[in-house]
């Protein structure tokens, strides 16, 4: 069985970076997403140099069981690209970017994933995201540390762990063959709609939003309008069938878009013909709508060079990009296309001066609001505490008598953290001693309630009279019946002794 697919793509700067660093592919045969990082001159040539590496892909003779090598190599040929592009340009070093791609085969897609750019599966209303994104917070979710939901607002959460970057490292990437099934909705993007846009809120659009090109607007408004505050990137292709593809108005044409389109990224080989020979190429700054494809040899591979790039004339090119792409790819090729040092235009040279003059001020500024900013830190968290102390009570001393206090029994400096709301009129230095210290020392309540208890307890305490104690008296001792030879012995003392002994002898008797 034939499938077909029926694609579009976007690409936006966003609300608030001022280039796009994000590049995208969308062809008969091949679906790319790169989100490149790095910087003002970094990232966006890092991605727009891996659309430049994997466009050559786009043709139809690839075999199932060679698709997913083949996409591999393209990759670590991007990989080459960007550490030649920087040994080139050292200015450029640091830069690196995220790649997603699909590439059909027959009835097979090949899959491969660097990065937290996101492949998205829509299968009978139901979507599923394919890819898992190499990020720190992905990591601590996959070791159980944080939940997904924790994972959404962690302060790291933008930190990519695998990435293709510049260095001369190889980092394999997530591989993988999916079967192409008819009615499948695909949809790869970058973090600037994932990570503002709800899944939930991505599936309603994908079933409800009829064609690609319409589905892909969609997404991009809604994401601005969520706040995102990154470059956003979709593309969305459709599995179509014979019959589906009979009815269906399909383009062949591959759209490129983002920081690739600016550079002036074509798909081609080794018979390369610059757009400014296409009759008719149709460049708006943010997709190219018209390519140059070049013959495949009979082998089914390209002769010399996989991919070509061709660059757009100055005025179209902005910040240098389409030179440095222009030098890097073109490196190994005759000697007098080996790469020159690049002289900058006045304007350029103007640029970085002023901005070398404006980042001292601006440094300044930040250090001015970092400052302010823990000043006020402080004074919430201080006026938190003195909130907290006054919903407390204690029992205490002041002007010399009992009181209850709001409070705790603390000063700062010239700063107290208490005042007496309640004077008992008991004098403190009327108090025994031992009473008097624990006032001192201040008696900790629950509550006001409990403070007023204390202190009235405290009081009854102290100023109890302690009631006589009875003497015992001779007469105190109940005794038997008299006798006849008790006689007053003139003291006291030796009544009680008799009475105690008559009464034994009772006892005993």
């Amino acid at each position: 069985m034939t499938v077909t697919l029926r694609y579009a793509a976007r690409s936006d700067v966003g609300l608030v970076r001022s280039n796009n660093q994000d590049s995208a592919y969308a062809g008969p045969n091949l679906l790319v997403v790169a989100d490149g990082m790095g910087g003002h001159a970094g990232g966006d040539v890092a991605s727009a140099l891996t659309i430049a590496a994997l466009v050559g892909l786009d043709r139809p003779d690839h075999s199932s069981d060679q698709s997913m090598s083949e996409l591999e190599r393209s990759i670590d040929r991007a990989r080459q690209d960007l550490v030649d592009a920087t040994t080139a340009d050292p200015d450029l070093a640091g830069m690196g970017t995220t790649v997603t791609a699909l590439l059909k085969s027959g009835n097979t897609l090949a899959m491969a994933h660097l990065g937290d750019s996101r492949a998205y599966l829509l299968r009978d209303s139901t979507l599923a995201q394919v890819t898992v994104d190499h990020t720190f917070v992905q990591h601590l979710v996959d070791t159980g540390r944080i939940t997904p939901d924790e994972a959404e607002s962690h302060p790291q959460r933008n930190v990519v762990m695998r990435v293709l970057g510049d260095f001369d490292l190889d980092l394999t990437p997530d591989l993988s063959i999916r079967e192409a099934v008819p009615g499948d909705r695909w949809m790869l993007c970058s973090d600037g709609l994932s990570g503002f846009v709800p899944d939930d809120e991505i599936a309603e659009v994908l079933v409800s939003v009829t064609t690609p090109q319409d589905a892909v607007e969609r997404l991009v408004s809604m994401s601005m309008r969520a706040g995102s505050t990154d470059n956003i990137t979709v593309v969305v292709a459709d599995v179509l069938d014979e019959a589906a593809a009979a009815t269906t108005a399909v383009t062949v044409t591959p759209e490129i878009v983002g920081s690739a389109a600016l550079a002036g990224v074509t798909a081609g080989g080794d018979d390369m013909v610059s757009p400014t020979s296409l009759p008719g190429s149709d460049i708006d700054g943010d997709t190219v709508t018209s390519f140059t494809r070049s013959t495949v040899p009979g082998g089914g591979q390209p002769a010399t060079s996989p991919i070509a790039v061709s660059v757009l004339p100055e005025a179209v090119a902005q910040d240098g990009l389409a030179d440095t792409l222009e030098q890097a790819m073109l490196a190994g090729g005759p000697e007098e296309e080996q790469y020159q040092p690049d002289i900058q235009p006045d304007d350029d040279l103007d640029e970085e001066v002023d901005e070398e003059e404006a980042t001292p001020k601006k440094r300044v500024w930040l250090t001015v609001l970092g400052a302010l900013l823990l000043v006020v830190g402080l004074v919430l968290a201080g006026w938190g505490g003195f909130r907290w102390t006054q919903t407390q009570y204690y029992v205490g001393e002041s002007d010399g008598q009992v009181a209850v206090f709001r409070g705790i029994p603390a000063t700062v400096g010239p700063l107290t953290f208490s005042t007496p709301v309640e004077l008992t009129g008991t004098r403190v230095d009327e108090l025994p001693e031992f009473v008097a210290n624990r006032v001192h020392e201040s008696i900790r309540a629950t509550s006001l309630e409990d403070a007023r208890g204390r202190a009235d307890r405290l009081i009854e305490d102290a100023t109890e009279e302690p009631e006589p104690t009875v003497s015992p008296s001779p007469t105190s001792t109940p005794t038997s019946t008299p006798t006849a030879t008790d006689e007053p012995t003139g003291g006291s003392s030796p009544k009680p002794e008799r009475a105690s002994n008559d009464s034994g002898q009772e006892k005993n008797g």
